[in-house]
């Protein structure tokens, strides 16, 4: 029997892999963010017009559904599909540092040099949203039983004016942050990945939480900026989204180029 040889993966080079970025980098990619924002505002304020129409369509569509319930939920899950959602603001970024023109049909019709593995990320990003989302509303009735969801206006109360809610608030939050600390470590370089490597979804995705576990203190710091901005934007009435998305979709852009500078 001819035996199989074992396989050993590659080890990362140092000069395609950063390691240990100061904290204050983040700030970096929000000011290049912003630069590109700023370099042919147009098509990136379109951009984040039709993802501020998908959200308030998305928002009228659960109160028409009576799915008012998972309102929050689905704003977190947000979150996690942003990544995929802002690709075509990668593009207009990975264009303006390659000297190319740019307009918002190339934005919303991008060609990733992965093909269709980035849909595979996608369809794998939404699913893990659709398993947040049906994990909120299992801790929700596990604290609060079978009861129907009181609506928005009474929810609030009930969570920060109860022992029933604070537990449910906390274990909650453990739950949540374990989501999002996940999806955060596989989709922050992934899609950026799959749009300039030839590479599968999930190998984008391994090398995505390898590279935020070797970079942890500035990716603590750029998914702090992300939510303080992102909570800003949803306070708006998700009219802050139509800049704020563009800029973080950007930035994230140059948080890739940064941590992985040569491909």
């Amino acid at each position: 029997m001819t035996p199989i040889p074992a396989v050993v993966p590659p080890l990362p080079r140092a000069r395609t892999w950063k390691r240990n970025v100061a904290p204050a980098a983040a700030f970096d990619w929000l000011s290049a963010g912003w630069r590109d924002f700023t370099i042919d505002p147009g098509a990136s304020i379109s951009y984040g017009l039709l993802v501020f129409l998908v959200s308030v369509v998305t928002t009228v569509g659960l109160f028409a559904l009576r799915l008012d319930y998972i309102l929050l939920p689905a704003f977190a899950g947000f979150m996690v599909v942003g990544p995929i959602i802002g690709i075509g603001l990668y593009e207009k970024s990975r264009r303006i540092a390659e000297g190319r023109s740019v307009s918002l049909w190339q934005m919303v019709f991008v060609r990733p040099e992965s093909g269709g593995q980035v849909l595979f990320a996608g369809v794998l990003l939404f699913l893990l949203t659709l398993l947040w989302m049906r994990a909120a509303v299992i801790v929700y009735a596990l604290f609060f039983g079978l009861r129907p969801f009181p609506g928005l206006d009474r929810i609030i109360p009930m969570l920060f004016t109860t022992e029933v809610g604070w537990a449910m608030l906390l274990i909650g939050s453990a739950i949540g942050g374990l989501f999002a600390a996940f999806a955060f470590a596989i989709s922050a370089f992934s899609i950026p990945m799959l749009l300039s490597e030839r590479t599968d979804a999930l190998t984008a995705m391994g090398t995505s939480m390898a590279l935020v576990w070797n970079n942890l203190p500035v990716m603590l710091t750029w998914a702090a900026i992300m939510l303080v901005l992102i909570v800003i934007g949803i306070a708006t009435g998700l009219l802050g989204m139509i800049v704020i998305f563009p800029v973080l979709g950007h930035g994230s852009w140059h948080a890739y180029r940064a941590i992985r500078p040569e491909v």
